[in-house]
């Protein structure tokens, strides 16, 4: 297995399955779309998981595809040891101490026997145009997405604390994405990664995130309906990526 890394001067691409969204049947349909596609990562998790299992999902999709798989957890119950590594979240744009530490000490005995697979990021809320699963389950105020000073500060708190990437997201169903001067604005300020998901929905705006500073762009509806609509964006996006 290739372990995972990131840097300040890559431009990679993940895909963001949320198996919930899934019949057994879709998900091969789905992994069938991404491997033409062939993203850096795929991303597995999502805010509320109630029907799937998280680590059937993982082994089906690795039944699948050689791309690296990574935990992309909403709560820590979806920790799962299947997966080649794990965005270990600290919401650092809320003041929900479950998020920031909580979950962590219930879940330490795991985490610890997961050590190798974990990757310390500093998760950041953006206010989107509407409220958003990701906003609400997590029972915070997102950072307004006007307010670049704050997530600067934000992303620098971060970085101080030892984590090792800034994850900018807009949250799935998001009605506007990250702004482009947010992006650019908080990957000036931290040394280390920025990731940036959550309402990318055209290939020119991924082009863009890159040009202003994201080290690894998410996107996950985009891909989400087999539409005519759909499949122009996948072939667009694999001329872009290859």
């Amino acid at each position: 297995m290739q372990k995972y890394s990131l840097c300040k001067t890559d431009r990679r691409l993940a895909i963001l399955i949320d198996p919930d969204k899934h019949s057994s049947d879709e998900l091969f349909d789905k992994i069938t779309r991404v491997n033409e596609i062939n993203p850096d990562y795929i991303l597995v998790g999502g805010s509320l998981i109630v029907d799937t299992s998280i680590s059937k999902s993982v082994e089906q999709i690795k039944q699948c595809t050689n791309i690296p798989v990574i935990l992309f957890p909403g709560h820590f119950n979806q920790l799962t040891q299947v997966v080649d590594h794990i965005f270990l979240l600290s919401l650092i744009s809320g003041r929900n101490p479950d998020l920031l530490i909580g979950q962590h000490v219930l879940s330490a005995p795991l985490l610890k026997k997961l050590n190798d697979k974990l990757i310390p990021t500093g998760y950041m809320i953006v206010e989107s145009g509407r409220s958003t699963s990701v906003s609400y389950i997590s029972n915070t105020e997102p950072i307004p997405r006007d307010k670049i000073d704050i997530a600067q500060c934000t992303a620098m708190a971060g970085e101080a604390l030892g984590l090792k990437q800034i994850y900018l997201d807009a949250g799935s169903g998001a009605l506007n994405p990250v702004s482009l001067k947010m992006i650019k604005g908080v990957a000036d300020s931290v040394d280390i990664p920025l990731i940036v998901g959550g309402g990318i929905k055209e290939v020119s705006h991924i082009q863009n995130c890159w040009n202003n500073g994201a080290n690894l762009v998410v996107i996950g509806n985009g891909l989400e309906e087999d539409t005519g609509e759909s499949a122009h964006f996948a072939n667009a996006l694999h001329r872009l990526t290859n």
